[in-house]
Order: structure tokens, then sequence, then C-alpha cells
């Protein structure tokens, strides 16, 4: 088995458990519907900049985990929106984690997770999420459509993961308003920044483009950026940063 076959494995007893323990989860729509796409909808590059403790490939990256001060710093940097890590198994992370950034920041929030069941998506509204994450290669593009109703019911945004052409072409044909490519491959956990350059093409202008992974300089941001990229999601680097808003500063290509 792959590891993201291993964190499907998981995720499906995990959440057998919390819907063992919580029932079902009353319907609650989003306050500000669609938020996290309205901030990645301008004209100038948006950064969405993640807040992790580990991951399976690199272990743990942030010993001192003050995911708060953290979601504070991305906040006062300018982030366009968040992306919260909540997968407690491989990634070390939390539902109360994004509860808790909700209650201090009122930045956008994606819930970054292995969405498998309608009731994750229940739960990300109660949790306080304004989007989530629908990734392609765990889910067949009748989940995909299902669920991206489901979340369009509750006013939360649906960023829809691909990593090949098959796999964006099954976004557009979900209706997805915003796609993220993966430069990692989750099956082997290789990085190929030029993975978004490939399929940019393949995206119509009218929906959200966002580069995920792998993105580490200046030059990155700008090669992203040459090449149409609407939006980009970095986790690893800014978590490794010790000042977050030199770091971020430094990638929009103004380091001073």
């Amino acid at each position: 088995m792959s590891i993201l076959d291993n964190i499907v494995s998981a995720t499906a007893q995990r959440v057998a458990r919390e819907k063992a323990e919580s029932g079902d989860i009353p319907e609650q729509k989003s306050v500000r519907p669609f938020i996290f796409e309205q901030v990645l909808n301008g004209t100038e590059m948006s950064f969405i900049c993640e807040i992790k403790k580990a991951s399976p490939s690199k272990g743990v990256i942030s010993e001192d985990f003050s995911y708060i001060d953290i979601a504070y710093e991305y906040t006062n940097a300018g982030a366009a929106a968040i992306s919260v890590l909540t997968e407690p198994e491989f990634f070390l992370g939390a539902n109360h984690y994004l509860t808790n950034i909700r209650k201090a920041v009122d930045t956008p929030m994606l819930r970054k997770d292995f969405i498998i069941d309608p009731f994750q998506i229940f739960q990300s509204a109660a949790l306080g999420a304004d989007a989530i994450l629908l990734i392609c290669a765990i889910l067949s593009p009748a989940e995909i459509e299902e669920y991206i109703h489901i979340a369009d019911r509750l006013g939360l945004s649906c960023l829809v993961e691909a990593h090949n052409e098959s796999e964006v072409k099954t976004a557009i044909a979900a209706g997805a308003r915003i796609i993220g490519v993966n430069n990692l491959d989750l099956r082997i956990f290789e990085v190929d920044i030029e993975n978004s350059v490939r399929l940019r093409n393949l995206v119509p202008d009218d929906i959200i483009f966002v580069s995920e992974s792998g993105i580490q300089t200046a030059e990155d941001v700008t090669l992203l950026r040459k090449n149409g990229v609407n939006a980009v999601l970095i986790g690893e680097t800014l978590m490794r940063a010790s000042d977050k808003k030199a770091a971020l500063r430094a990638l929009r290509g103004n380091p001073l």
C-alpha cells in the first residue's frame, strides 16, 4: 500500500469513530459564504499559508508548534487565507487547531484533511472552516460532484486537488471553481514544481488555479506567476522560517 492508501485507511477509521461519538452534525451554513474563493479572485497572486506540525515525508516540521501565534503572523504578513492541517495520525493535526484559530483571526481558512465522507463536510463547517480540500486521487468523479454540491449548500468553497491531466479534467467536469495542482505526488512523495506549469493551460481562466507544494523561493513564485497561476499554497517553507513575515515578503520578491 502507498502512503496515501494508508492515510485514507486511517481516515476511514477516524471518521467512523467520530460519527459514532457525535452522531449527525446539524447543518451549519457559513456566515461568510464562499469568502475563501473571493479572496483568491484578485488581480495579484494570492498566498495561502499553511499551518502544519508534521508530514509523512519530513516528520516533525515544527517542534514548538504555537499554532495560534503562527496564525497571527500569517494574518499580519498579509496572507489571503490560512490552510490548517487537521489529519492527526500522519500530519499530527487536530480539529481544535482550526476552531481555536477561528476564534483568533478572521482570515479565511481551508480545512486541510482527507475528505472521504459527507460527515466531514458538515463537520468542517461546524469547526469554522471556510473551505475544504477535495482530493481527486481518493474520490470518484461522482463523489467530487456530490461533495461540491453539499459544500455549496453550506457556503463552503472547495479546493479540488489534482496531480495529473486526467484529474484536472475530472475536477473541471465536476464543477470545481478552484483547482489546486499538487506538485507533490501523494503516492511516492516526490515534488516537481513544473507540474503546475504543465497543467495550467488545461484549466479555463474563470477557474481559480492554485499551485501547491514545493514552493521555496521567489524564483518559484515568479515562474508560477508568469504562467498564470492565481494563488500558491505554501507550507513547509513558511513553517520552518523563524520570521514568517519576512519569509513571505521574500517569497513575494520584496525581501526588505
